[in-house]
């Protein structure tokens, strides 16, 4: 059976990616420097906006909305992602372990994406994004992750300041 993406164009998009065997390439603040150049490269060739985005030692999670009539997504994270692998030193690409000649170890295969429905899912996978710090036992409240827009949506009046912190959030936050 074929994988069938969702192609609407102009769409907004929740994505996942996850670096290969999980190794934690993002705890380098070097290799967080060549994500956000390979970013910004691919959004000069192909625009897109960010939405929300929080980086992990060993994946991310981001919303994208696309241009009106453009349904691309696919492409834009080929480009990131190999920009990103041929940025790296020798030694952090090594064939071994690939599944192919042609991959290196830097990312898993695929990606996981949702189409943005509608404000509702826009703002539970806002949540999902900037709690995932504290999830993962990364920080202790959202504003002490670095690698995330969080401090972007406090300053734009989205979240206020203390946002979840000294809340019970089990069950809010763990979809």
């Amino acid at each position: 059976m074929r994988y069938r993406r969702d192609r609407s164009p102009g769409a907004t998009w929740f994505f996942t990616l996850v670096t290969w065997r999980r190794r934690p390439l993002f705890a380098d603040p070097a290799n967080v420097a060549r994500l956000r150049a390979a970013f910004a490269h691919t959004r000069t060739v192909a625009p897109y906006r960010i939405d929300a985005l929080v980086l992990l030692p060993d994946h991310l999670h981001c919303i994208w909305t696309l241009p009106d009539g453009d349904a691309d997504f696919s492409t834009r994270w080929n480009r990131i992602k190999g920009s990103f692998t041929r940025s790296l030193p020798p030694a952090a690409k090594s064939l071994r372990g690939s599944p192919s000649r042609r991959e290196r170890c830097v990312w898993q295969r695929r990606f996981w994406e949702h189409r943005i429905r509608d404000d509702v899912d826009f703002a539970r996978h806002c949540d999902y994004i900037h709690w995932n710090p504290v999830r993962h036992g990364l920080a202790t409240r959202p504003d002490e992750w670095p690698y995330s827009s969080f401090a972007r949506f406090v300053q734009a009046g989205i979240y206020p300041a203390d946002w979840c912190m000294g809340e019970e959030t089990d069950g809010l936050k763990a979809g």
